[in-house]
């Protein structure tokens, strides 16, 4: 076998092992809570020792953002998909809407990402890398909620950072209060205050300079072309 075929082997059991202890660890902080999970029984229930771990992970924080950046990509691209499946605007921007709702209800996720943003406020050396990983969590959907706003002649009320980070904060937190008494707060009552809430940011008016290019190219698309090729005669004879 090659020095590259070695190698090639060599780094394909790296990345299974480092998804089976990311993996592992997903349930282990779901059900203890990053601060109560135990190395020892991540690394044990992926069928790997405490060595195995250090040997792929610096720290409990470090798998986290393991977990963290796969949670960032799987989103992405299903975000991507949602998107791709419509042509219009305004059904990009419905597409988006119900992709933030779904993922508004992840009990799991909702839970891991309060439960870490509080561990790395306490611990500066943590917050900064988060807030980092954070911004790119949240670029994507600003991003795809910034291209569409223009394209239908809109503008959102706030920066569309500040859009995307009040919408998770608000979907966060009533499903954390779902989660607490479900009589108080109905799944059905969190996704229409969540909805109303996107609604109300990206309800603005519409730019006249948008309206404007919006009717020219209607009149364009709907006037015939032998009354354009008419306007265009009388403009002749009359200079």
């Amino acid at each position: 076998m090659s020095k590259a075929a070695t190698l090639s082997r060599r780094q394909e059991r790296t990345e299974i092992t480092r998804a089976r202890l990311i993996q592992s660890a997903e349930k282990a902080f779901a059900r203890d809570g990053f601060e109560a999970a135990k190395l020892e029984e991540i690394a044990a229930d992926a069928g790997y020792t405490r060595g195995a771990f250090y040997a792929n992970f610096d720290s409990k924080e470090d798998l986290f953002f393991a977990l963290l950046e796969r949670e960032i990509g799987s989103r992405t691209a299903a975000l991507e998909r949602e998107m791709d499946r419509v042509d219009e605007p305004e059904a990009k921007l419905k597409a988006m809407r119900d992709f933030f709702l779904t993922k508004t209800m992840d009990r799991r996720w909702c839970l891991l990402a309060l439960e870490f943003k509080l561990f790395a406020v306490r611990h500066p050396e943590v917050r900064q890398r988060l807030a980092a990983m954070h911004r790119r969590f949240v670029g994507p959907r600003v991003s795809f909620l910034e291209e569409v706003m223009k394209n239908i002649g809109r503008e959102l009320p706030v920066s569309a950072y500040a859009t995307g980070v009040s919408m998770a904060a608000l979907g966060n937190s009533l499903t954390l209060e779902h989660m607490l008494d479900p009589n108080m707060i109905t799944e059905h009552e969190v996704r229409h205050i969540v909805g109303s809430f996107f609604d109300s940011l990206i309800s603005a008016p519409v730019k006249k300079d948008a309206k404007r290019v919006r009717v020219r190219s209607q009149r364009a698309r709907t006037t015939p072309s032998s009354l354009v090729e008419g306007r265009a005669i009388r403009s002749r004879i009359a200079t």
